[in-house]
């Protein structure tokens, strides 16, 4: 099959050092790395447990309200320990 493919420069940089490395022509150099590539394994979806930690104590439907809020409390809790 012909085709007309456009490299991204990385790519072709590295196309290039295999084709050196292994003393392959271009065309070789690109069906090995497709090969390669196809043949790499799935990605395996991973499953974490999950835990229901209940309500949330406070509104986080307003995130910047929330750090806001809680750097007030800290500015407050340093000034009153005088730093």
């Amino acid at each position: 099959m012909r085709t007309t493919v456009t490299l991204e420069s990385e790519v072709e940089v590295r196309l290039r050092a295999l084709m050196k490395e292994r003393g392959i022509g271009f065309k070789e150099a690109i069906n090995s790395a497709l090969r390669a590539g196809l043949d790499l394994d799935p990605v395996v979806d991973l499953e974490f447990p999950s835990y229901d930690l209940g309500r949330p104590l406070v509104d986080l439907s307003h995130a910047s309200r929330l750090a806001a809020a809680m750097e007030d409390e800290e500015v407050l809790r340093k000034m009153s320990a005088g730093r």
